[in-house]
């Protein structure tokens, strides 16, 4: 019987990649055979299916000719790796826990169920690195040690992207533990940024706050201020109000290679706390005059 990949998998023969991996992930996971309600058959029919379709030369081969090419009968032989995916097994598989993975037996997940194989998966492993302010905004390149009791010493370069956050994960497939004749686990990186003196991220833009003096908010004034890129003068108009928001274009986050967002700095006046008499003498004046 001739099989119908785009029946099993619940999508139009038009669908897109991205419909056939969304489509594939759901049946993925109502028929893992390690669920209670799994079915190992259905599993391996949906894996096949996923196999053909998601490779175009393989699915204009199966459009063209049917399940009787090259790939036919062979059960999906390109093998499934859950991690590919996104998958989250800690429902029902070994408790995984992103925030703990030595703790649980990640090799215990079955990366493929075919006539009775079970082959491991070795353990995902995970590190902390510690950026400063100044790398987490533009991107940095770096080097870790990686040295647990699942893999022997190994130092990786990872390539941080620019305008990461605090907690952020990032995943380097097959760089976990080995397993002989299994597949590899992944590492996750988490990433820990140092706070910064004056600016924060909001977004693509930073943002900070800039103290003035009363007379400077009246009459106006120049400030240096410090950016990521150097020192540079800020024109506080006359007549500035605390809370005023002043845009300096093209000094936030990089957005694409030659985009970057803003920076935003945020005026506070600062007002004294005592006044000498000559000093409230003139502030007596600009009362008279209404302001």
């Amino acid at each position: 019987m001739t099989k119908d990949y785009y029946k099993t998998l619940g999508v139009e023969r038009s669908a897109s990649e991205e419909e056939i991996k969304k489509a594939f992930r759901k049946l993925a996971h109502q028929y893992h055979p390690d669920k209670k309600s799994g079915d190992e058959a259905k599993f391996k029919e949906v894996n096949e299916a996923y196999t053909v379709l998601s490779d175009r030369e393989k699915r204009a081969q199966y459009d063209n000719f049917g399940p009787a090419g090259s790939f036919g009968g062979q059960g999906g032989g390109a093998g499934f790796n859950p991690n590919d995916f996104g998958f989250d097994f800690s429902g029902f598989s070994g408790g995984f826990n992103q925030a703990g993975f030595d703790n649980g037996d990640l090799g215990d997940i079955l990366s493929s169920i075919f006539g009775g194989r079970r082959v491991r998966r070795g353990r995902d492993i995970a590190v902390d690195i510690e950026l400063s302010f100044h790398e987490s905004i533009f991107g940095a390149d770096r080097k870790v040690v990686i040295n647990s009791k699942f893999v022997k010493q190994k130092e990786v370069s990872i390539h941080i992207p620019a305008g990461i956050d605090e907690g952020q994960m990032i995943r380097m497939s097959g760089m976990g533990e080995t397993t002989e004749g299994g597949v590899p686990g992944d590492l996750y990186v988490k990433v820990h940024v140092r706070r910064h003196p004056t600016l924060r991220k909001e977004g693509y833009n930073l943002i900070m706050d800039l103290q003035i003096k009363l007379t400077e908010a009246l009459l106006g004034a120049e400030r240096q201020i410090a950016t990521l890129d150097g020192d540079l003068t800020l024109k506080v108009p006359a007549g500035t109000n605390s809370g005023t928001i002043l845009r300096v274009k093209g000094k936030g986050v990089p957005t694409a290679p030659d985009k970057r967002g803003d920076l935003y700095v945020r005026i506070k006046v600062t007002l004294p706390e005592k006044l000498s008499k000559e000093a409230k003498k003139h502030v007596e004046e600009l009362k008279k005059e209404g302001l």
